[in-house]
Order: structure tokens, then sequence, then C-alpha cells
């Protein structure tokens, strides 16, 4: 039946978002803590399971299409899906990039202690758990709520790099170290975007309407 291969579908994305959740959590944790035994799980095991979901979920999305020929809302839920574990994916890709680099970054002396790149990476967890949340439940509120909390995340990468450049300033042998943080705040930013971009879908399966590229983050990179 339809609606049973779109409830397991709807599970296989479940499980997805709560890895790419716990990725974002535990690729900061190893700055924060320097113990890299998070980063290994990142790059180990929560990366390559997210990519054999992707695959799971397209072929699962692409046989109910072929098979049940969905139509109006349940055509509009499959054709979101194919779009969410995409980019899903892509997060689970930025956070083995912070996982990797915090390996390196923890071998020597932090260039200073980390209080806005914990932050950005918890509130990039809440944007892509609220977006989960809001595609399941249907809430447009709630999508709109992730979709606003991005600004935050903008501003936090602002200041961060602000003050390292500031870093490289008073010191040019700085620039790794600082480059090294500014990258991380980069992927957090991009995981940020990605995440909004699932709450679009959500308006998108309520609504029928597509409304990227209609506000302050109209400008989106890949």
């Amino acid at each position: 039946m339809l609606n049973e291969r779109v409830s397991e579908i709807n599970s296989l994305v479940s499980e997805m978002g709560g890895l790419v959740e716990d990725a974002i959590v535990k690729a900061i944790r190893t700055m924060v803590e320097k113990d890299p035994t998070d980063a290994d799980q990142v790059i180990n095991d929560l990366e390559p399971r997210i990519n054999e979901l992707e695959k799971r979920i397209d072929e699962e999305c692409l046989i109910t299409l072929a098979r049940y020929q969905p139509v109006a809302h349940d055509l509009r839920r499959v054709v979101a899906v194919l779009k969410i574990d995409k980019d899903l994916e892509r997060m689970g890709d930025h956070c083995e990039n912070i996982a990797r680099r915090a390996k390196e970054i923890i071998k020597e002396p932090l260039l200073k202690p980390l209080i806005d790149l914990p932050r950005m990476a918890e509130t990039a967890q809440e944007i892509t758990k609220e977006a989960l949340d809001s595609f399941f439940k249907e809430d447009t509120q709630l999508a709109k709520q992730a979709i606003e909390k991005d600004v935050l995340v903008d501003q936090l990468q602002e200041q961060i790099i602000r003050e390292l450049i500031s870093y490289i300033l008073a010191d040019p042998r700085n620039i790794n170290k600082a480059l090294d943080l500014i990258f991380t705040s980069k992927d957090l930013e991009r995981i940020s975007d990605l995440a909004t971009n699932i709450a679009e879908e959500t308006f998108f399966l309520v609504e029928g309407s597509d409304i990227r590229h209609t506000g302050p983050k109209d400008q989106r990179k890949d």
C-alpha cells in the first residue's frame, strides 16, 4: 500500500536526519573536548551510514513513483524527500569535513577559546531538528521558525571571522590556525543553509508553493 511505503520512507529520512544531528554535535565536540573519538565516529560510522541511507531512500522513492504513481500531496511528499535526502547527505559531508579538520586542530594549542563555534553548531543542530519535524508534522509555522534561526548562524559566523582576522593582523603566524577555524565556521554555515532548504520543502509539501529565493537567504550556495 502507498501509505505503508510513505511511512517506511519517512522512517528512513528520520533515521538519516538523526545521524546528521549526531554528526554535527560530535564533530564540534572533538574540538571542545580535544578528544578524537567523536570525530572518528563521524568519519567511520555516521557519514558512511548517511550515504547508505541516501541511496536507500532514492531507491524507495523511485520504486514508489513507478509502482503507485502518486498524485497531489503524496507526489509532493516523494519529490520533496528526493531533495531532502540530498541536503542531508551534503550536511553529512560538511560534518565529515569538520571532524577531519578537528583531529588536526586539537594536535596543537587552540588559537582562542571556542565560544561561538559551539553556539553555531548547536543552532545548526536545532535548525536541522526543527526543519525535519516541520516536514513530518506538516507544520509551516515550525518551518518558518527554523528558517528564521539561520540568521543567528550567519551573525555568529561574521563575528568569528572578524575576530580571527584580528588575530591574523596581530601576528601573521596565526594564519593557519585562524583559517582552520574560519573553514569550520563555513561548514557550519552551509549545514544551516541546507537545513533551511529542508524547512522550505515543508511549504512545498503543505501548500505546493516554492519559497526558495524569496527571502534574505535568496543566494544559496552549494
